[in-house]
């Protein structure tokens, strides 16, 4: 009796927690609330720990270098979601760039340029896809090898030299602003904004969206009910390649100049804000609001550590630091399912 009584107090302490229970796991599990809260965090650390981090300028600067940032890892996350990896990204930015700034200075029109950088992005993205989805290579070697193969051929192709005076209106691409209601927003975030909603579209609304995410968790299930999974691959690395390309594009526009050396170790960084931002590298998962929330956490970590004057390796360290914290978090929300 005696025991009775004095246990009850504890389960009615415990009560009203209880209900906290079958949601917290939910909770966690929504990649984007944690990255909102990460996001405010290091917003005030950083808004009381410098003074210029809250300007409008570098507010804006951290939106416009985002952007192709985003864009190129939306692509990535397309590659991870169906379980592989592309580590060309940034090798192909930079060839798209190039390409079309020379495509630009020999007096091709801006629509043609801009289809050629594009091509280029495909025409990588096609080799991949090729190559893991038909002859079952490893796309950790296979882009390894093309990440080479594009930034050698983007050096050949002006000797290493950078190409400049490139047109207003290229230009006015990345430098440009869209008037909304006296607010002045870049035209790199107004594009970034627009390919998010139409890769949400294909994630959400269409079979090849359904196919990219059952083919990262249950690849075999597809094959039994003759499904091409080979094809969603392809199309899916063909998808990165041109979505780096567009990135790169937009970058080479923005800074008004195509350098042959642009976008390098780049890779790191993109693939580092898909998987923040909840693709999982074990496949079959990820969110278009999560790699772009992901995206503006690298950024911002990037933005803030330099207006800390930190030393440029323990701005690597850290962000390796997320990735692998990222990593376990994926790991042990994946053994609480």
């Amino acid at each position: 009796m005696q025991k009775a009584t004095s246990s009850q107090p504890i389960r009615h302490s415990l009560r009203p927690f209880q209900w906290l229970q079958p949601h917290w796991g939910k909770l966690v599990q929504r990649q984007e609330l944690i990255l909102i809260v990460l996001l405010l965090i290091c917003t005030l650390a950083l808004g009381l720990g410098t003074d210029t981090f809250l300007s409008s300028s570098n507010l804006l600067n951290i939106g416009v270098y985002a952007s192709w940032f985003g864009i190129a890892a939306l692509g990535a996350g397309l590659v991870i979601m169906v379980g592989g990896i592309d580590l060309s990204v940034a090798s192909v930015m930079a060839l798209a760039g190039l390409v079309c700034a020379l495509a630009l200075q020999v007096g091709v029109s801006l629509i043609a340029a801009i289809g050629l950088g594009l091509l280029c992005g495909a025409c990588v993205g096609l080799l991949n896809g090729v190559l893991v989805s038909q002859f079952g290579l490893p796309p950790f070697i296979v882009t390894l090898g093309s990440m080479g193969l594009a930034r050698g051929i983007t050096l050949a192709l002006t000797s290493g030299a950078p190409v400049r005076d490139l047109p207003p209106q290229f230009r006015a691409l990345g430098q440009g602003e869209f008037n909304l209601a006296g607010i002045g927003l870049a035209f790199p975030i107004c594009w970034m904004l627009l390919i998010a909603c139409v890769v949400s579209f294909i994630l959400h609304q269409t079979v090849l969206g359904r196919y990219i995410y059952t083919v990262g968790t249950d690849e075999r299930a597809l094959k039994i009910v003759g499904v091409p999974t080979g094809y969603v691959k392809l199309i899916t690395y063909c998808l990165s390649g041109i979505l780096a390309a567009f990135g790169g594009i937009l970058m080479t526009a923005k800074l008004g100049v195509a350098a042959p050396t642009a976008a390098i170790a780049y890779e790191l960084d993109i693939i580092a804000a898909a998987v923040i931002g909840g693709a999982s590298l074990f496949g079959g998962e990820g969110s278009v609001s999560g790699i772009i929330l992901g995206t503006i956490l690298m950024m911002i970590a990037r933005n803030g550590l330099v207006l800390l004057g930190l030393p440029t390796y323990l701005q690597w360290l850290t962000i390796g630091a997320m990735i692998l914290v990222v990593i376990l978090l994926d790991f042990w929300r994946r053994r609480q399912v």
